[in-house]
């Protein structure tokens, strides 16, 4: 049975909470928009106007919250619609809500909110509205193909949580037995044609062939378990009053069993629409619209269904499933629902890249805490969590965990990289500066961190700000290859002297060496002679040898001192030059 329809905005078929609309359209009647080119997104049709195949609707709001509704049709068909904040056919002014696109996606539903479905990529759906009671509005559905299968409408949003069953205005029709009522089949269904004055109450019925009165039937109301037309004929004091209404039943979808499904756990989605099999049983698609939910209570009302392309997530999940039907989408069934059981995933909780200590034989690699759960296979042939390896190079492990009847499983690549232990080669020490730095350098380029005495390792080889004296530099390999450590002195010389007697740099000598332990210099000439020895009670040369004056040249030295093991030493890494100049 289709409802009553209007292709006119002044006799617009009201709705009110009682009354999913079920209906088709067939022309335009009269132009409600006067020849005008557009109305929102709205534009003229192959009508020559801007609807095609029209069908207005009226409805009051009677609370405040979020209002959406779900338009469904044949999803080879092209539909409409605009959605006017007015109470007033002459005064519609633009839409609040308006939607010309074409449906290229074939989507089953268009309209105000969100897709029942759950797809949020189809692009027929605008924002919700936020209403508040009171507020007046007209909608227009339009066929644009010219061919259509009809359509139904069904209104949603956290408005019909707070006020399921008031929150749009039924008293925004006066007519005796109100607008057409979509009912589901059980429901309790009463006409009321209650009048103040009546004296007889006479009740008719119209299943297709006409109205026959209903025997027996003569108080003021009427309960209802068939669909059919309905007509009250009240007599009162002064006059014959008759109502008619349309009463419609929709029958009650009945969703089936849906069996328990595990899944390996990876970075994809479960197309939840695969199920939609199991939950229709022999039931069709074109009658009834499945959707699923993250709880109980969101499948009940309808509310937040889950994305059609769901991503997966370890561990066992509840999915909840709503059964609708297209024709009265107030028709749900919710008492199925099944388990989504993935598994967990395999991470590698061992290293990816290992490093092989020079001159070690092997190498372990692979899971050294083992899931006993878990099988593990090499791709040298071996079934253990772990194994030795000769050499650097990649190495494929595979582990799987069977979970019911699927068997999941990830490989893992391990690198083995062969690394170097640390070898000093040079100490680079800026000295006779108020800020002495030392920087360390070695042979290889390895993952090094480096450390000056007791201080903290650091990944930079230099240091600054370093006082005068001995220390002990440290390089340790982060790959766990050893740590070697030099002993170095932070001294200052004069890299040239001139002993003129003009009181500059008249004598060459050491600055800083009073912090080492019984100190000792020896300077030589380029050809490896002993020229002087100096010490901390002698501690300055003024270019003389035996009482001669030695030539300019270029000289060399020597420093000494006792370390802290109480071993005599030579300190490394000075620049151990200078130059006499007259």
């Amino acid at each position: 049975m289709v409802a009553q329809v209007s292709p006119d905005c002044s006799t617009a078929v009201t709705i009110c909470d009682n009354t999913p609309v079920n209906s088709g359209t067939n022309g335009y009647g009269v132009d409600d928009f006067d020849d005008a080119d557009t109305s929102g997104c709205l534009e003229k049709t192959l009508s020559g106007a801007i609807e095609s195949n029209s069908a207005w609707y009226r409805f009051r709001t009677s609370a405040s919250g979020q209002l959406g509704f779900n338009i469904s049709v044949d999803e080879s068909e092209d539909w409409d619609f605009a959605l006017y904040a007015s109470d007033n056919c002459d005064n519609l002014g633009e839409p609040v809500r308006c939607n010309f696109l074409d449906n290229d996606d074939e989507n089953k539903f268009l309209g105000v909110g969100e897709d029942p479905t759950g797809n949020t990529e189809n692009i027929n759906y605008e924002d919700w509205l936020e209403v508040e009671p009171g507020e007046d509005y007209y909608l227009l559905i339009n066929n644009f193909s010219n061919v259509n299968s009809g359509f139904s409408i069904q209104f949603s949003g956290n408005i019909f949580v707070a006020n399921p069953y008031d929150a749009l205005d039924c008293f925004i029709n006066n007519t005796l037995l109100g607008p057409p009522i979509a009912a589901c089949e059980s429901d309790f269904v009463e006409l009321d044609a209650t009048t103040s004055d009546a004296i007889s109450y006479d009740w008719f019925k119209d299943i297709g062939s006409g109205y026959e009165q209903i025997i027996g039937e003569n108080n003021a109301t009427l309960e209802v378990t068939e669909s059919a037309l309905y007509r009250a004929m009240v007599r009162t004091t002064t006059e014959d009053i008759v109502g008619e209404v349309q009463v419609y039943f929709t029958l009650n979808p009945i969703a089936n069993d849906v069996v328990d499904s595990t899944y390996c756990y990876d970075d994809e989605f479960i197309d939840l629409t695969s199920f939609d099999a199991e939950v229709l049983g022999s039931q069709s698609s074109d009658d009834f619209v499945v959707s699923y939910y993250a709880t109980f209570n969101d499948a009940v009302n309808g509310e937040n269904a889950l994305d059609v392309n769901h991503f997966k997530t370890s561990g066992t999940e509840t999915v909840y499933v709503r059964l609708s039907s297209f024709e009265n989408p107030k028709c749900y069934d919710v008492s199925q629902d099944f388990n989504l059981i993935i598994s967990e995933e395999i991470e590698e909780d061992f290293p990816l890249v290992v490093y092989q200590c020079e001159g070690e034989s092997n190498v372990v690699v692979g899971d050294d805490t083992p899931d006993t759960s878990y099988s593990y296979m090499w791709d040298s042939g071996e079934d253990t969590a772990t194994i030795n390896v000769p050499s650097s190079g990649v190495y494929e492990l595979t582990i799987t965990n069977a979970i019911g009847a699927i068997i999941c499983s990830e490989t893992f690549e391990i690198e083995v990289i062969v690394s170097l232990s640390p070898e000093i080669s040079n100490v680079i020490i800026d000295d006779l500066q108020e800020e002495n730095s030392v920087t360390i350098e070695t042979t290889t380029n390895g993952d090094y961190e480096y450390k000056l005495d007791n201080g903290a390792y650091q990944s930079s080889p230099i240091f600054k700000d370093v006082l005068a004296g001995e220390h002990i530099v440290y390089v340790n390999d982060l790959n766990g290859c050893g740590e070697v450590s030099e002993s170095i002195v932070v001294i200052g010389f004069l890299k040239f002297f001139t002993p003129n007697s003009d009181g500059i740099n008249d004598s060459w000598s050491i600055a800083g060496w009073d912090e080492l332990t019984d100190a000792s210099v020896l300077i030589f000439d380029r050809y490896g002679k002993l020229i002087k020895q100096l010490s901390t009670t002698d501690p300055d040369w003024e270019g003389f040898y035996n009482g001669i004056q030695m030539p300019a040249s270029d000289y060399w030295f020597k420093l000494t001192y006792v370390n802290n093991d109480g071993a005599r030493t030579e300190a490394k890494y000075l620049n151990s030059h200078f130059s006499l100049k007259r």
